[in-house]
């Protein structure tokens, strides 16, 4: 898992709040928000095969944050 500024999330609200670097990791549920959002759009109207574009887009947002993905 990524060693990155912390981020925590509400389950609730699907927000992410930044936290000190000192504490927790980065979560994957908060990691690269914009990528994720149009990613998961499209998955909903298109589904994964239109979208292939959208979720390699995303991996390498989620890569570039140090997820193994």
């Amino acid at each position: 898992m990524a060693s990155l500024p912390a981020a925590s999330c509400e389950a609730s609200s699907g927000q992410c709040a930044q936290e000190p670097q000192d504490t927790k990791p980065l979560k994957a549920c908060c990691a690269c928000p914009e990528t994720k959002k149009v990613r998961d759009a499209c998955i909903i109207e298109k589904g994964e095969e239109g979208c292939r574009d959208l979720i390699e887009a995303h991996k390498e947002c989620m890569r570039a944050l140090g997820f193994k993905i």
